[in-house]
């Protein structure tokens, strides 16, 4: 059991650390970034209580049997669900936070938030998973927790420059939510696209592997452009 938890749970841990260590002017105390965590594990709950419902009302199949059908399921019951959540408990973490004072807060909390999310469920797969969560947990630390990872910086981009530079950028408290739904969504119908058709599973791990390469890049890169503003913000001149 123990070695389950930590397969499942490490990968996680990693990625907030790394993100931790990106955070190079003033990093965040680590008993917030532990709480953040945690409500990332109550925003499992939480997406259950949009999730469970649209299922009820038959809004999306219980088995995937056609491209339509991956399409429905990746957005309303996985992407909008999750991502719902994780941003109402994101916010619900940072409304009172009065550590959030640079646009990189942002990230670093989303991701402990997204982190937090994509630990518990990856506890749910390997335990599912029986004899074989070992396989299973190989296979969602390359894929599924960058996966996670990726849609985080997304909301946390998008937060800190909507709560920072809201009259800059006027889009950004519909991106914080909307972004992460798409490439979330995105994400799950090629790899939901598989169940309906199996024998283009090898494509759909290539691309599932292009896709969260992708957004390791994209997310490296905002963490750049964010740190670049809180340091041009630290010093007195007023960016552009």
């Amino acid at each position: 059991m123990i070695h389950i938890l930590a397969l499942a749970v490490l990968p996680a841990l990693i990625l907030i650390y790394y993100t931790y260590q990106q955070d190079k002017l003033q990093r965040e105390p680590v008993k917030q970034i532990v709480k953040a965590f945690f409500y990332g594990c109550a925003s499992v709950f939480a997406s259950l209580l949009i999730s469970v419902p649209l299922m009820n009302m038959g809004a999306f199949p219980h088995e995937i049997t056609s491209l339509s059908g991956a399409v429905k399921t990746a957005f309303l019951g996985a992407a909008i669900p999750e991502e719902t959540a994780k941003l109402f408990l994101l916010w619900l973490f940072l409304r009172k936070c009065k550590d959030f004072d640079e646009r990189m807060d942002g990230i670093v909390y989303a991701v402990a938030v997204g982190m937090g999310f994509a630990a518990f469920e990856n506890i749910e797969y390997l335990f599912a998973s029986g004899s074989n969560w070992i396989t299973t947990g190989i296979s969602r630390s390359i894929t599924a927790i960058p996966g996670h990872f990726g849609f985080a910086v997304i909301m946390g981009y998008y937060y800190s420059l909507h709560h920072f530079d809201g009259y800059r950028a006027p889009g950004a408290g519909l991106k914080m939510w909307l972004y992460p739904v798409v490439a979330h969504g995105l994400y799950d119908t090629i790899a939901m696209s598989a169940a309906a058709t199996p024998e283009i599973s090898g494509i759909v791990s290539i691309a599932i592997l292009l896709l969260c390469f992708w957004m390791l890049k994209w997310a490296r890169n905002r963490m750049k452009v964010h740190l670049l503003a809180d340091s041009l913000h630290a010093t007195g001149i007023d960016e552009q």
